[in-house]
């Protein structure tokens, strides 16, 4: 399986970010990957001092900017998962963060709405984020099983541990993390641990601009770094083997070895 992780600055025109969502996936599409990983929340950026509310850009799931990236996706022929923000009955201010997956049809296969928001380092995601309650489980594709957990998600190692063994071959995680005091090694630690820790390959694809850090990874199931980015936006391809997954749960059967009796 090829994949592509479109790291890509995002902005306030909507109309931009989906024009560049879009030629980000023909590129990946054209270098022959099945599926192209967009950021967290690429819908558009909305500064905390703006005076926008995200629910002011927020949209359904079946809105113009999904339908556009279904549109594309069945051009191409390509999976696309990408990060947005669903409009909620009754919010005047508040949405949810969420992730969409479609097929090589464009058809919407998973969605998937942030259970765990960024309530740290002196920001609420809380005041303009809905928590959801969504279960935690992956979505059965034509390369197996593939989970989604997003951005500050990669901190509760339980999201990535249930995954797994509700059967996920790779999770992809879609962040806007923002940079800061040891924010960049933070990020690489936690995707590589959360890899290794549950032998399963791990996708990050991170905005970049802003006041996002970039340096998008993918790691295989051992947590070696196969592919990377710096902080300019890029398009950049990786190899998932699922022959490679099976041979490292073969000598690192962490899985087959937990006693769950015991915690």
């Amino acid at each position: 399986m090829k994949i592509a992780i479109a790291q890509l600055a995002s902005s306030s025109d909507k109309a931009l970010n989906l024009k560049k969502a879009c030629e980000a996936i023909q590129k990946a599409a054209q270098g022959g990957a099945d599926l192209v990983l967009l950021p967290e929340m690429f819908m558009a950026f909305v500064p905390v001092d703006s005076g926008i509310s995200y629910a002011d850009v927020a949209e359904a799931v079946d809105g113009p900017f999904v339908s556009q990236l279904a549109k594309t996706a069945q051009q191409y022929g390509i999976y696309v998962t990408c990060g947005i923000y669903e409009s909620a009955p009754n919010e005047p201010k508040r949405a949810f963060n969420t992730t969409i997956m479609l097929n090589r049809q464009g058809e919407l296969i998973y969605h998937y709405q942030k259970t765990h928001l960024y309530d740290a380092f002196s920001y609420q995601e809380s005041l303009n984020i809905i928590q959801s309650n969504n279960e935690l489980k992956p979505v059965e594709t034509e390369f197996g099983k593939i989970g989604v957990l997003v951005c500050y998600e990669l901190r509760f190692p339980e999201v990535a541990r249930k995954l797994t063994l509700a059967g996920a071959d790779l999770i992809l995680v879609p962040t806007a993390w923002v940079s800061g005091p040891l924010k960049e090694e933070h990020y690489q630690t936690l995707v590589k641990a959360r890899a290794l820790e549950n032998t399963i390959p791990v996708c990050a694809c991170d905005q970049t601009g802003n006041i996002f850090i970039g340096r998008s990874l993918v790691c295989d199931a051992l947590g070696v770094t196969i592919a990377s980015a710096g902080y300019d936006e890029t398009l950049f391809f990786a190899e998932i083997s699922t022959q490679h997954t099976a041979e490292t749960r073969e000598k690192l059967p962490c899985m087959q070895n937990r006693r769950p009796e015991l915690y």
